[in-house]
């Protein structure tokens, strides 16, 4: 874990590939009660830490997750994710190029429960919930392109679906049509930035995540 923002009200830490955010059936140690432990730590707080969690991001993906120190924190953020006010944009890696280097991406996602997959429709169908994102060519390398995303909905595994969808498949991402799995069962999107105004201070606020530890990302980045 590693953290990159952290004030009175909020921390900011970039996840690994492979941590979860929340606990789950896994029973595997989630990123909330590790950030929780730091704090613990760090300040020397007696008794139970109050870590809220704002949001999530797939286990198998990098980048920034957001969490709250206060009550007052997580109630305003959680509002703010929920009405758009915090901008999110993410990396993906794609074995194949977009015939249009930048657009906007409409689908309409079916989430299935027991496939924890979803699947995406070109016009409305029952139960299908809107799924729009922005997206622009910023890198190249031999084999692969870097696409940058600007996510306007938050559907269940929505970059990964709509990417796959376009034939855009995640290098990686074998449930969404990835050919082969990265070698450390990753998949080669990041939580690259997040951006709002602060919830407590009403300062402007913009994030960046580091890079994966990995030769690719180096190389395509800009």
């Amino acid at each position: 874990m590693q953290v990159v923002y952290e004030d009175n009200h909020l921390i900011i830490v970039s996840k690994r590939s492979g941590e979860i955010v929340q606990g789950d059936k896994t029973g595997d140690t989630p990123l909330s009660e590790t950030v929780k432990a730091y704090i613990k730590e760090k300040y020397q707080k007696p008794g139970n830490v109050f870590i809220g969690v704002i949001h999530r991001l797939d286990r198998p993906v990098w980048g920034l997750v957001v969490f709250a120190k206060t009550s007052k924190a997580l109630s305003r953020m959680s509002e703010m994710f929920r009405t758009g006010e915090v901008h999110k944009t993410y990396w993906a890696i794609t074995r194949n190029v977009p015939k249009q280097l930048e657009g906007t991406l409409t689908h309409w996602l079916v989430r299935n429960e027991k496939q924890n997959k979803s699947y995406a429709y070109d016009h409305e169908v029952p139960r299908s919930k809107k799924a729009v994102l922005n997206y622009k060519v910023i890198g190249r390398s031999d084999n692969y392109t870097l696409i940058e995303v600007e996510l306007l909905t938050g559907r269940h595994h929505q970059i990964r679906c709509q990417l796959a969808a376009m034939g855009w498949p995640i290098k990686g991402d074998l449930k969404y049509g990835a050919q082969r799995s990265n070698p450390d069962g990753s998949i080669s999107l990041l939580s690259h930035q997040v951006a709002f105004v602060h919830p407590v201070s009403k300062e402007s606020l913009c994030v960046v995540a580091p890079l994966p530890e990995d030769r690719l990302w180096s190389a395509i980045a800009p």
